[in-house]
């Protein structure tokens, strides 16, 4: 999810745990720990764009990050005199929530977290809700407001923030069953269309779990289409080719690495000396028509493959008309 929404669900978890024993430092606290998965970002500085692929939300969002990082953290907090009111296992348990609760939500998110590293580099997505909703935010900021301000000093100062709490998680948990009705539609629609496939991703876009993308994978290409859950309407797929012949004698790490990036929904296309790699698991903008162009998404990957076996690697955006 965006750093905002991340920050205001740490603040809320702060001030669930904490905010009785030091008030409103309990909430500046839990967003400032929430945000530490994401200063992955930094790394940026010293890697290039194809090797962070596999860097962001790598580590830093795994289990292991999250129960390493709490004792460490919960420490930290106990040294500087945090100790007097907060005792350590509740410094921890605090902490522990606000590092695993950030990876968990970005799992619900389609570009993918590596939750179980070192033992394994799977990206897991459940690709239930767009990557900025505010329709899960805002009763967490609500929430929040009530609990610190309006009744700060009131025995029912928690109520606003587990309220808030309560309505972002069961809207979160609620974006699971929408996924699976969308998903019935979409297989229906295949069958209909008698379209064979052997896999199906379906991925929420825009605010509020309206809209949805299904991509449909074959052997030799992707089908795909918009659908709404308030239209309900049977549209044709549009077809685009996966063109994997094109990926022959590239860097075969990168080629690899690209797959596994994109969970095998991707399609490829030459321009020139350059090959443009569309990820559909982690860009799903929709369909754009770009001049004479016609492409699954608007942004890809610029492949530049070199004599020498090596490669360029950037990125490009269509224009969205």
């Amino acid at each position: 999810m965006d750093s905002i929404t991340q920050a205001v669900l740490g603040a809320a978890i702060g001030e669930a745990v904490l905010g009785k024993k030091i008030g409103n430092k309990g909430a500046i606290l839990g967003a400032a720990v929430a945000t530490i998965p994401d200063l992955d970002v930094a790394l940026y500085l010293f890697y290039d764009k194809f090797e962070m692929l596999s860097i962001h939300r790598g580590y830093s969002h795994s289990i292991l990050f999250s129960i390493v990082g709490a004792f460490l953290i919960a420490y930290i907090l106990q040294r500087i005199k945090l100790g007097e009111k907060v005792g350590y296992w509740r410094l921890w348990i605090f902490t522990w929530l606000a590092l695993f609760t950030h990876m968990l939500l970005d799992a619900f998110t389609a570009y993918g977290t590596q939750l179980f590293l070192p033992f394994s580099d799977a990206r897991v997505g459940f690709d239930s809700v767009n990557v900025v909703d505010p329709v899960y935010t805002l009763p967490l900021i609500f929430g929040l407001f009530f609990s610190l301000f309006v009744f700060k000093n009131r025995p029912s100062r928690p109520v606003g923030n587990y309220v808030g709490l309560a309505i972002s998680t069961l809207y979160l948990l609620g974006t699971l069953g929408i996924k699976n009705r969308v998903e019935q539609h979409f297989r229906a629609e295949l069958a209909e269309q008698h379209i064979e496939y052997h896999s199906l991703l379906t991925m929420s876009v825009g605010v509020a779990n309206i809209n949805w993308y299904g991509v449909a994978k074959t052997n030799d290409g992707l089908y795909m289409h918009k659908y709404s859950i308030l239209k309900n309407e049977r549209l044709p797929f549009e077809y685009f080719p996966t063109n994997d012949h094109l990926l022959e004698g590239v860097n075969p790490h990168l080629v690899d690495r690209m797959k596994w990036f994109a969970k095998g929904f991707y399609t490829v296309e030459k321009t020139g000396d350059k090959l443009r790699f569309y990820n559909l698991q982690v860009d799903m903008r929709g369909i754009v028509q770009d001049g004479n162009t016609k492409a699954p998404t608007a942004g890809y990957f610029v492949i530049v493959p070199h004599a020498d076996g090596g490669f360029g690697f950037s990125a490009g955006t269509h224009r969205v008309e």
